[in-house]
């Protein structure tokens, strides 16, 4: 860069660029002006020593956003600047009288290319530019990238992507948060867990940067102490977090609520739920056989997430049930296993389906296992309906099922019918119920066709020593 005199950046795909040539000749020919070209070293035609800016390392030291761009040094600081070709500017910054008289008083300039997004990425990773702290692995010539993710134990035994700089910075984009801030300690090694370290895992995982805020707002649930990670991980059951997304940014980020919901198929959904296990084993240590002690686990520790279908339901969203507002943008966190289908084609009234799912509910972790663990009701479109045209409402479905919980001790006592699990004998003549007063969620998803509904069933019974599902708001 020049100490003093004029420097000017340009394109030869830019018409203003263009448009200037016979101005930027008779510059040069003062001896006034350093000409940097980004896209061919041969333009602006007529100038013998165009410097080649290709690699734009001198448009991006110089910050330049739009071409032609015309700064002025002296001492080598740069004390004035002007973009675009504005005729009375450029006659001022340059002191030369009488510029482009037969030119246009004004013309708007281009996008430089420094600006482009990739190129914008690539530059900054070259200068030492990038918020990133974490630790880069340099990986040998002949090193795939892919495999060499499982050499170093970071995958879920699918492929992942290879989490380059340029890839974590595009992740970083999706969130206005910094970097470097900090959501928690990530048990079990309880390593500091920064928005970076989740950025990472959300490449691998195969996230859009769009779902960051999302992908956030699930790791800050999981990192709540009453969610119990470290219980969670350490426990021989089978699970996992469930995350379910409420709110207008499910849509806006394509999520799936309706048909397959809890399957395969949808890219939020599988690479979010996918992001959260990754980051649980990347960040926390939580591997199988080692921190997660799970006997046989459940394919959900993949990917475990979905959307409640608020469009699609005439019920009040889990948001409203957990204390938020009708519409906010929050993700619920819950420790559950496998589904288990609720089926009831026959069902024709309220009272109906409800002992159906009754009867399903108290079948959770074993027919006589009292009390169970808390429970997800995920409802379909077609069971909701039958509620509906009865005039039961969210509110009244979860009060009737937890009607049904309660049965009488003698029922289910240990022994009883040849089966050795079951209540203890002190409890005969008493009545106990499957699940705790805040033991079940209900949630509404699922395809218009087929009275087929289901239940995660978690980890324990809510309590303040076991795991309890936790509701986060989503922040950009």
């Amino acid at each position: 860069m020049r100490e003093n005199g004029l420097v000017v950046v340009v394109k030869r795909d830019c018409p203003t660029c263009v448009l200037i040539e016979p101005v930027l000749q008779r510059l040069t020919e003062q001896g006034d002006l350093t000409v940097y070209s980004q896209d061919d070293p041969s333009f602006p035609e007529g100038i013998a020593d165009v410097a080649d800016d290709t690699a734009l390392d001198n448009s991006y030291r110089l910050g330049v956003e739009i071409v032609p761009t015309l700064v002025r040094f002296a001492d080598g600081a740069e004390v004035e600047r002007t973009f675009g070709w504005d005729r009375a500017v450029w006659e001022t910054i340059t002191g030369a009288g009488d510029l482009g008289a037969d030119l246009p008083p004004f013309r708007p300039g281009c996008g430089a290319l420094n600006q482009e997004q990739d190129r914008l990425t690539e530059l900054k990773i070259r200068h030492g530019d990038t918020p990133m702290v974490s630790r880069h692995v340099q990986l040998g010539a002949k090193e795939d990238p892919i495999e060499a993710c499982y050499e170093r134990g970071w995958s879920d035994g699918l492929p992942v992507v290879p989490p380059t700089q340029a890839r974590v910075l595009a992740m970083l984009e999706g969130t206005t948060r910094a970097p470097d801030e900090v959501l928690g300690l990530m048990p079990s090694n309880l390593d500091t867990c920064t928005v970076e370290k989740v950025a990472i895992n959300a490449v691998m995982a195969g996230c859009r940067p769009e779902y960051m805020p999302v992908l956030l707002a699930a790791i800050e649930a999981v990192l709540d102490d009453d969610y119990c990670l470290h219980g969670t991980l350490a426990t021989t059951r089978f699970v996992g977090p469930v995350v379910i997304v409420n709110g207008p940014i499910a849509r806006q980020i394509g999520m799936n609520g309706k048909g397959n919901a809890l399957g395969q198929g949808n890219r939020a959904n599988a690479t979010i739920g996918r992001a959260v296990q990754l980051a649980v084993r990347n960040i926390g240590g939580g591997k199988p056989q080692g921190v997660d002690r799970a006997t046989l686990g459940n394919p959900g520790k993949l990917s475990y997430c979905f959307c409640e279908d608020e469009e699609g339901s005439a019920w009040e969203p889990l948001t409203v049930d957990r204390g938020l507002t009708a519409g906010a943008n929050a993700v619920t966190v819950f420790a559950g296993f496998g589904l288990q289908g609720v089926i009831d084609d026959l069902a024709r009234t309220p009272e109906e389906l409800v002992e159906s799912m009754a009867s399903s509910l108290r079948a959770v972790d074993n027919v006589k296992k009292f009390p169970g663990p808390d429970c997800l009701l995920v409802v379909c479109p077609e069971h909701e309906r039958t509620y509906m045209e009865g005039g039961w409402d969210k509110a009244r479905v979860h009060k009737e099922l937890m009607a049904r919980m309660a049965v009488p001790a003698d029922d289910v006592l240990r022994g009883l019918g040849g089966m050795a699990e079951g209540v203890k004998p002190e409890m005969a003549g008493k009545t106990v119920s499957k699940l705790l007063p805040n033991g079940l969620m209900i949630v509404r998803a699922g395809g218009g066709a087929g009275k087929f509904s289901g239940i995660i069933a978690g980890w324990t019974p809510g309590t303040p020593e076991s795991s309890r599902p936790v509701t986060k708001e989503v922040k950009t």
